[in-house]
């Protein structure tokens, strides 16, 4: 299966906000025809309805794939639409965070390939990373898909089951506003310390942007790379030792925020 039976079978998005747009955007540059793509959204953005795919009319009764990419909150409302899809060929895909495959097996019917994804906001630009966990019905030709479908907004990684979605949650998911945070702290201590807002601002994005470009594009793993810039008694090794304390630095707090958002991604999925 790939972007040609696509083509052929066609594509329902469920929601086209910023990760629908990110994805749609992704696969019409891959070549997928929008003659070959309905979507259903309430409120179409003007770049939405400039792309000639079909909106918001009559769906093809069995789509190749359906992609579910509303907000959990909307979800009561868009799957009726789908519902009479399921329990055939027509593989289901979702993007919501937080909804686990047994409640659209329960809406759209058990006998339903199903895959659920969690990507994250840098989607938006292409560098997302999205981990994705299929049903007992999804074939691993169906899967394969899922795979290049969400490989047009960045990597895509296999879960071995469904519970490991909750840590991807407080890693991955989550983990994006972990770093501005340290962005915006990074910036703070630079004010502190003397320099303008403006400056110590542009200073903490480039640094971070560079590091975490730098930390994927290396051989090297992340603990070697930090050990090449650490000179002894140097500058590093001061901010370092301050960082790296077992007891007050950034191991356990890391720790305790990971564990919190899966936590909380657990009592979610659990109403």
């Amino acid at each position: 299966m790939d972007m040609d039976y696509v083509a052929q079978n066609g594509l329902v998005l469920l929601g086209c906000g910023k990760m629908g747009s990110a994805m749609l955007q992704g696969w019409l540059a891959d070549g997928l025809p929008p003659s070959s793509v309905w979507v259903i959204d309430p409120h179409p953005s003007e770049w939405l309805r400039a792309t000639g795919v079909h909106i918001n009319s009559d769906l093809p009764a069995a789509p190749g794939i359906v992609l579910i990419a509303v907000k959990p909150q909307m979800m009561g409302d868009a799957l009726p639409a789908i519902a009479a899809m399921g329990n055939g060929a027509t593989l289901f895909v979702s993007v919501a965070a937080g909804t686990p495959i047994s409640a659209f097996e329960e809406a759209l019917g058990g006998t339903s390939p199903i895959i659920r994804a969690m990507p994250n906001t840098p989607a938006a630009v292409g560098r997302g990373i999205t981990a994705i966990i299929g049903n007992a019905h999804a074939t691993s030709d169906q899967v394969d898909l899922a795979e290049t479908l969400l490989c047009a907004v960045g990597q895509v990684v296999r879960l071995q089951n469904e519970a490991q979605m909750d840590a991807v949650t407080g890693v991955s998911g989550s983990g994006p506003a972990y770093v501005f945070h340290m962005i915006e702290c990074l910036a703070k201590a630079g004010e502190a310390e003397g320099l303008s807002p403006e400056l110590a601002m542009q200073l903490a994005q480039a640094t971070v942007a560079g590091a975490g470009a730098l930390a994927e594009a290396a051989d090297e793993t992340p603990a070697q790379l930090r050990v090449n810039v650490t000179s002894p008694n140097g500058t590093t090794q001061a901010g370092l030792e301050v960082l790296m304390d077992e007891q007050s630095g950034l191991p356990p707090l890391m720790r305790a925020t990971v564990a919190a958002a899966a936590s909380r991604s657990r009592e979610l999925a659990n109403g």
